[in-house]
């Protein structure tokens, strides 16, 4: 990953944990990023998921970011606000493969995590799987198809977010 890329990153009270350590993480070992912290920055001062998802989002939508994390309880819903934004493609992620294939399946930009679930060492790592994978890396084999389907799920977009 030599191409410097924006990240931006949020969570709820929920999350907050989590994306501390995450932060701290991606600015300690990912000198190619330049991480937008959307917060939550004090358990004094929670904000809601679906305050805090939109944010990283629209960074995305307008290009500001080219990735994004969100983190709640569980990730579902961070997942589900982020992807009624045009052009952000949120997967839950519980686990390292799970968050190479958000990547390498799914195209997804953007990954939630719960920190309900997940504990911080294996967040960092599951974060560092994601950032290293390219769309359809490792699936050569289904490179066509899995492009396809990319291309269908954005038609299905175009479709449905008139």
């Amino acid at each position: 990953m030599a191409d410097k890329i924006t990240l931006a990153i949020a969570s709820d009270l929920s999350g907050f944990p989590l994306a501390r350590e995450i932060v701290k993480h991606l600015k300690e070992n990912h000198p190619e990023l330049t991480v937008i912290d959307y917060g939550i920055m004090s358990a004094d001062k929670p904000e809601p998921y679906f305050v805090q998802a939109p944010k990283v989002a629209k960074a995305v939508q307008r290009g500001e970011a080219q990735k994004g994390i969100l983190i709640c309880g569980t990730g579902q819903g961070m997942a589900i606000v982020a992807n009624k934004h045009r052009g952000v493609y949120a997967c839950v992620v519980d686990d390292i493969f799970s968050g190479e294939r958000a990547k390498i399946i799914n195209n997804a930009n953007v990954i939630t995590l719960g920190g309900w679930i997940t504990a911080p060492f294996l967040g960092c790592q599951i974060v560092d799987a994601w950032l290293a994978m390219s769309f359809t890396q490792k699936m050569e084999f289904k490179k066509d198809f899995l492009t396809n389907a990319f291309n269908q799920v954005v038609a299905l977009e175009e479709e449905n977010f008139k």
